[in-house]
């Protein structure tokens, strides 16, 4: 039978969980951390813990990362958060015959100033993309897919985030996508994210932002 842990370490563990994870939280929302692992890391070192220590869940931070937004930064999330979703539309909008869904933090609504747009794009394949975006005259660097079904990763950079269009072959869209903890990776096509921004226009009408390439 497994050693039961005593209660106060019980509780020290748990405030020590709750820390880390306040603290990776506040990274990511101060210095534009947007990768979950980097920033418990981060944390970690910076509370002095030894890196063996058991991380919190992504989720933990999340949640933490939501309520650090809500009480510090409730000005100027709501509009932050609104330019990346018109960016991410205009984007979808250009690229509509790839079907494009929209997915990670611009989507969640954890998306901080330094948040890229993640689209996931359906192709027969990439140089498909590539030809097409060359002749709407945009440019593009690539970078390196880390989903082993992707086959490629175009960076669009406009005047409000870059935009990572990572191409999977068309046969795969109805595959689930899952974070690497396992929870099932949220998207939504076009018509969903316009439902999100006119909510977000009956709230604040005052902002709006247009896509520049």
């Amino acid at each position: 039978m497994a050693p039961v842990m005593p209660r106060h370490d019980r509780v020290r563990s748990q405030v020590t969980r709750t820390q880390l994870a306040s603290t990776a939280a506040r990274l990511m929302a101060q210095d534009g951390i947007t990768d979950y692992t980097t920033a418990k890391k981060k944390a970690a070192r910076q509370l002095g813990l030894s890196e063996h220590i058991e991380l919190p869940d992504d989720t933990e931070v999340e949640a933490e990362l939501r309520l650090y937004q809500a009480l510090y930064q409730h000005d100027e999330h709501p509009g932050l958060l609104r330019s990346l979703r018109e960016t991410a539309r205009d984007v979808m909008q250009m690229l509509d015959r790839y079907r494009p869904y929209l997915t990670g933090s611009v989507l969640d609504g954890t998306a901080g100033e330094q948040a890229e747009i993640d689209l996931q794009i359906f192709a027969d394949s990439a140089k498909e993309v590539e030809i097409f975006l060359l002749d709407q005259g945009i440019e593009f660097e690539h970078a390196t897919p880390r989903n082993e079904k992707a086959e490629a990763v175009l960076v669009l950079s406009t005047d409000v985030a870059d935009v990572n269009l990572v191409i999977y072959p068309s046969q795969v869209e109805r595959i689930s996508f899952k974070y690497r903890d396992g929870r099932p990776r949220e998207r939504i096509r076009l018509p969903a994210l316009e439902t999100l921004l006119r909510e977000s226009t009956a709230a604040n009408p005052s902002h709006t932002t247009n896509a520049e390439f």
